[in-house]
């Protein structure tokens, strides 16, 4: 198998198209990955990434970030959700 046909590196050439950049790459060697150490982003499927993923959220003034955190867990049916940093609006 040619690296130019592999999924993971049409991936890589698909970063550089949305980042507008032209590279060249240099493969040292091939290799199978094991399907149960993951996925390719094109084949994940939506309930991978909404147990492990993450929700960029703009929060709007009102609801503290506790109340923002209770629904997404409801409308997502997952029982854990937190979050990271602040949710508050910039002053």
């Amino acid at each position: 198998m040619k690296i130019e046909s592999s999924k993971g590196f049409a991936f890589l050439k698909k970063l550089d198209e949305v980042a507008n950049k032209k590279r060249n790459y240099i493969v040292k060697s091939e290799a199978e990955t094991d399907p149960r150490y993951g996925f390719y982003p094109f084949e994940r499927p939506v309930d991978v990434y909404i147990s492990y993923g993450l929700i960029p959220l703009d929060k709007p003034p009102g609801p503290t970030s506790h109340e923002v955190v209770a629904w997404i867990k409801k409308m997502f049916g997952v029982s854990k959700a937190g979050h990271g940093g602040t949710l508050e609006p910039k002053p």
